[in-house]
């Protein structure tokens, strides 16, 4: 149970804690130490070297969240050090296009994020090569994608679902098999595969090109630079627990690599997917070298970041922080749509082998407590210092909304009695909400606020005072006990904020 001071205000209550928000993670000692354990790597082989990159490439927040301090583009500093000889290949499975999978942190999906990634990389001068579409069996929308792409002059190559992969290793490394995908035209020395996500085939496709590679005379060779699950740390480590519950829907399993166990009797860990793979990737280098480089699947990584944690403390709570954030998302999603019962229930079992419960998030605790205190719905978010801000629903604001005005004038050092926006300009906007646009909730929105705001800032010192504090939200964590509108959280989304919401569907 949260220490509360005895300060209580008419919207918000303020409880200062020993901050979390500290950084955890030295990101320059990565990108040194990263940069030149890929660069090994690529001296390992000789003419062409297929590195996969796990997780994402652009826009890595997963591991921001759960590293304190890593920089989302990390990755990205890294490959443009080596635009001049390396090209990216994007990989999609034709499955996520059919069911329009979407992009959790951003609210895209993954055939339109992939356009977004293109024009990114590009713009960062960044080569962009072609787009491979993976177990495609004929689908109608995977068509429909690449006829999409190939209008935009993007090179599109289909890969086809393989029977008995990846355990059928004489079906897979032959005509029949990888014979059948299609091969991708490849120009550089460094062929970087990614992804929009988890799942879409990546390793499939870079051992595909090695099958095609060598039929052509070229030796190639294979890398993986996976960020998690952390090869380096404990199973049970809550930075590898965190990555089991942000790929529950895939049902990844984290576990003991025991090729590596039996290679050098030291344990590492990997997961599920590249251990199964592993013989498959082994046939295939005998066949091309006439022995395999790599005596486990730890060995294919190249990955260093579990050595660059500062403060390994400061990451546990943030990966702990990561677990609960997910279940969260998964129980709304629950709530929702009804289809991902058993993600969720892996979830909660990952909750109890941690041993945590919702409780831990601070944020939580409050929300909880402000509505029942006051008997509707409420919201919290922890500042950078510790500070934590409540909210409650009124018949003017939602408690979002109330909770970013809150927020905002406790940084700016506004006194919480003083209203920024007047009773009488909220009710023309509220009229034109439910006379006129035939809304059924009348009390505005948090990017409502934000307009109202802006507006008055032009005559009004303290709602500048307000606004100029919106960039301090970035990286600060809010619960809500109701589901927030797809427009609030985007707003959050687009200040940094970490949401989750109790799965409880507004009245």
């Amino acid at each position: 149970m949260l220490f509360l001071l005895s300060f209580f205000a008419e919207e918000t209550r303020n409880i200062n804690f020993v901050s979390r928000m500290k950084i955890g993670f030295d990101n320059e000692k990565y990108l040194k130490i990263q940069s030149e354990r890929i660069k090994e790597r690529i001296a390992q082989f000789g003419d062409k070297l297929y590195l996969e990159f796990g997780g994402k490439l652009f826009d890595d927040n997963h591991a921001s969240r759960v590293l304190p301090g890593f920089q989302p583009d990390s990755k990205l500093q890294m490959l443009m050090q080596l635009s001049d000889w390396s090209e990216i290949l994007f990989v999609i499975s034709a499955l996520d296009i059919e069911k329009n999978k979407m992009r959790g942190d951003l609210g895209i999906t993954y055939d339109e994020d992939v356009l977004r990634l293109r024009t990114e990389f590009e713009n960062v001068g960044l080569y962009v090569s072609s787009v491979v579409i993976t177990h495609y069996n004929g689908q109608s929308s995977a068509d429909a994608y690449r006829a999409r792409l190939e209008r935009l002059g993007i090179k599109v190559y289909y890969h086809y679902t393989i029977e008995g992969y990846p355990n059928n290793v004489a079906l897979i490394d032959s005509d029949e098999g990888f014979g059948k995908n299609d091969y991708v035209e490849t120009t550089r020395p460094l062929v970087i595969v990614t992804a929009p996500g988890p799942g879409s085939g990546k390793m499939a496709v870079c051992l595909s090109q090695l099958y095609h590679e060598n039929k052509r005379g070229v030796k190639a060779g294979y890398a993986k630079f996976e960020t998690f699950p952390v090869w380096s740390l404990p199973l049970k480590h809550p930075l590898n627990m965190a990555y089991e519950a942000a790929t529950a829907d895939l049902n990844d399993v984290n576990m003991i690599d025991p090729f590596h166990l039996e290679a050098y009797g030291k344990i590492a860990v990997n997961y599920n997917r590249d251990i199964e793979i592993f013989p498959v990737l082994n046939a295939l280098f005998e066949g091309i070298y006439g022995e395999s480089p790599y005596k486990s699947p730890t060995d294919m990584g190249v990955n260093m970041i579990g050595f660059c944690m500062s403060d390994e403390d400061v990451c546990c709570n943030a990966a702990r922080d990561e677990i609960i954030r997910r279940y969260y998302y998964a129980l709304c999603n629950l709530a929702e749509k009804g289809n991902n019962e058993n993600e969720v229930n892996k979830i909660a079992l990952i909750l109890k082998q941690a041993k945590l419960t919702t409780e831990y998030r601070r944020t939580t605790v409050a929300a909880h407590e402000r509505k029942e205190l006051s008997g509707v719905a409420a919201a919290a978010i922890e500042l950078q210092d510790g500070t934590i801000i409540t909210s409650r629903s009124s018949a003017l604001l939602g408690p979002s909304a109330a909770l970013i005005l809150n927020a905002i004038k406790h940084l700016a050092g506004i006194p919480h009695p003083l209203k920024l926006i007047p009773e009488e300009l909220i009710a023309p906007i509220q009229k034109t909400k439910v006379e006129y646009l035939h809304g059924r909730n009348p009390r505005l929105h948090t990017d409502e606020v934000l307009v109202a705001l802006s507006l008055l800032s032009n005559h009004d010192e303290n709602c500048r005072k307000a606004l100029d504090q919106l960039p301090k939200l970035a990286g600060c964590q809010v619960h809500s006990t109701v589901m927030l509108s797809e427009v609030d959280q985007k707003i959050f989304k687009k200040l940094g904020v970490g949401l989750t919401c109790d799965p409880v569907k507004k009245i």
